[in-house]
């Protein structure tokens, strides 16, 4: 009976949404929108023409870029940032040194450390005068109508909206999920993926990173390997346009159209809540990050250093609304983008993401230059069910395996969860993850002497010369700091760490960093952004930076099991490609393709090099994962098919 009462009021709920019932009146917003003016702070902390904006070299690189720049030849500065301390304190860095605007488009913005420090950063940028604009995917942003409440009237200065939010609300208790899915799916599917800050239409930053604290290191149970890139110089204004672009679209709605938020402002009229400063979890590590951002020295180290001076850049993002007329060019205008450069491939594709799933046209394109008399080298950096926070993901590209080292001819790195370049900054602390005993790991499994980290290795660079899953699914699990996506137990301990950078180099000329997971639903679902690099230098250090992770001390190899047994091996082999074939139930636990280690003693080698099984050993198919194979297989069979890749 209470199931039929649930569903009954799921059915409702579905049917309200589709005759659009969950839309506020007009007269209710507009009562909202008198209290936002009339109780609004609108204290001025700079009376100065600049609004008080700190001096930055990152922003007198971009200004000096701009001065340089003719409309047939650009000029750019670009900046790869691959540690977390140093893409937040970059941050931190152009926040303070803005003078008109400040605008930031996220997936994610969660409201531990990293979320609350940059928040607070904003609201202070406001109220000495700087126009300060939020768009936050509405799904896994905020979720907390009395904050969003407090955020409206946080100075005259800021605005948030929302994009896409299911029934006109802030927050989605998981009755309204579900009643979104049945009413209009490919609406509700639709999600903004893109992260974006951009500063006065000079300075940008764009990639992986969203707002919390695994994004930078900060989080001490799991952390994600991460990238974006800073740029200064024209491609600003092109980051500028695509964000008024999504700032004015019908699916960025405003917080006093919100019925959560509405109700919290109507009701709050008495005993106003006001902004304060954050309480931090680690207050020491926050000062000290604060003071990073504005000592001359440390930025010069951290980012001017790697700095490079380049001409021609592109910022290309996806049209909001994606989905509403998936048939226009422009509406996919990334994702089209970035398939005429891999199609174009000549001798080497170098691909990092964290979800090794293929859409149609990416299958097709890989195929047929893997035809070709001199196919392209494809190297494929992407996560281990070890490291990954997205197991239905993983389950996926686990089952297409022997496609994608046979037909595609990849050579696939699966990132450890403890590898050897793992950032120091992220490992200082306690960890909270489950602590097991380490099992004894042969030499290359991420034990030993620790290689560079990824700040280490941008520094040097500078010297001479940067999961969420993108799926809507994981929404039902969201609703706490880490509670989305738990990762498989591990066998060893410490500090993990995921994939999550989205990267790409094709033929050492020109590179792609962004919000793009090269999987189905950034093709047809969610909005992506990125910025794509056309220069040698920039190509070569992100390329150097992608290799590091494949290395033996940072990553499993794919590759074929050793046929020891003609016979068997052959109906092994024949059974598994018929349970690959099968929509949902992929029954055989004999794949074709398992993890491989490093022997001591040998040099790294392609899984197709002869003497491969000599240098190399088997470590199973989840290696240092503490699950049974009955679980993970029955996990597999019960919630993932093939179907639904392009959904999760």
């Amino acid at each position: 009976m209470r199931g039929m009462r649930r569903l009954l009021l799921l059915l409702i709920l579905a049917a309200t949404l589709a005759t659009g019932g969950c839309s506020l009146s007009a007269a209710r917003i507009q009562k909202a929108d008198a209290v936002v003016a009339l109780t609004v702070d609108r204290q001025s902390t700079c009376a100065q023409p600049d609004h008080c904006a700190l001096p930055s070299v990152l922003v007198d690189a971009a200004l000096e870029a701009n001065a340089a720049s003719t409309p047939d030849k650009p000029v750019h500065v670009a900046t790869l940032l691959e540690d977390g301390e140093t893409a937040l304190a970059a941050r931190v860095n152009l926040i303070r040194a803005a003078r008109q605007t400040i605008d930031v488009q996220t997936y994610i913005w969660e409201q531990d450390d990293a979320g609350k420090l940059v928040l607070d950063e904003l609201i202070a940028a406001a109220r000495r005068g700087v126009r300060v604009r939020i768009l936050a995917d509405q799904l896994f942003s905020f979720r907390d109508p009395g904050l969003l409440a407090v955020l409206a009237r946080a100075s005259d200065n800021i605005e948030i909206r929302l994009y896409n939010p299911t029934f006109y609300s802030a927050r989605t208790p998981p009755l309204e999920f579900a009643a979104g899915i049945v009413c209009c799916f490919f609406h509700f599917n639709q999600r903004m993926h893109n992260k974006l800050i951009v500063i006065d239409d000079l300075i940008g930053i764009t990639g992986g990173r969203n707002y919390e604290d695994r994004y930078f290191d900060w989080d001490p149970a799991f952390d994600y390997v991460d990238r974006d890139v800073m740029v200064g110089g024209p491609a600003a204004k092109a980051m500028g346009a695509s964000f008024d672009q999504f700032w004015v679209h019908k699916r960025a709605v405003p917080l006093t159209h919100l019925r959560d938020v509405n109700s919290e402002l109507v009701a709050d009229t008495d005993d106003l809540k006001r902004w304060a400063p954050p309480t931090y979890d680690n207050p020491e590590r926050v000062t000290e990050l604060l003071e990073h951002a504005e000592d001359a020295g440390w930025v010069d180290e951290r980012l001017v250093r790697a700095t490079l001076r380049l001409n021609r850049v592109e910022y290309l993002s996806d049209l909001p609304g994606k989905t509403d007329d998936p048939k226009r060019r422009e509406a996919r205008t990334l994702t089209r983008h970035i398939m005429g450069l891999v199609r174009n491939a000549k001798s080497e594709i170098v691909l990092q993401t964290p979800y090794l799933v293929m859409s149609k046209p990416a299958k097709k394109i890989f195929s047929n230059l893997h035809k070709q008399p001199d196919p392209p080298r494809v190297v494929v950096s992407t996560n281990s069910l070890a490291s990954t926070d997205a197991f239905a993901v993983y389950a996926m590209s686990y089952k297409h395996r022997k496609r994608y080292l046979i037909d595609y001819g990849f050579e696939i790195y699966e990132l450890k969860p403890h590898p050897a370049n793992a950032d120091r900054d992220a490992l200082e602390g306690p960890t909270t993850d489950i602590i097991t005993p380490p099992i004894n790991r042969p030499v290359g499994s991420g034990g030993g002497d620790r290689r560079p980290t990824r700040a280490e290795r941008s520094r040097a660079a500078g010297t001479s010369g940067p999961s969420e899953s993108a799926g809507f699914l994981s929404a039902g699990r969201r609703y706490g700091p880490g509670a989305r996506h738990r990762p498989a137990p591990l066998l060893t301990e410490g500090v993990r760490f995921g994939l999550h950078a989205k990267s790409i180099v094709v033929d050492d000329t020109f590179a792609m960093v962004g919000t793009h997971n090269f999987d189905p639903r950034s093709d047809h679902y969610n909005t992506e952004s990125g910025v794509i690099i056309y220069d040698k230098r920039f190509s070569d250090r992100l390329r150097g930076s992608i290799m590091q992770d494949t290395e033996p001390g940072n990553a499993w190899v794919i590759g074929p099991r050793q046929k020891t047994i003609p016979v068997l091996s052959e109906i092994n082999e024949f059974i598994g490609d018929v349970s690959e074939r099968l929509p949902f139930f992929d029954l055989w636990p004999f794949r074709y393709a398992t993890s491989y280690d490093l022997k001591p003693g040998c040099i790294p080698m392609r899984w197709t090099d002869p003497k491969f099984f000599e240098c190399y050993e088997p470590v199973g198919d989840f290696p240092e994962v503490d699950v049974s194979l009955k679980m993970i297989y029955t996990r597999m069979i019960t919630a993932f098919g093939s179907a639904s890749s392009g959904i999760l």
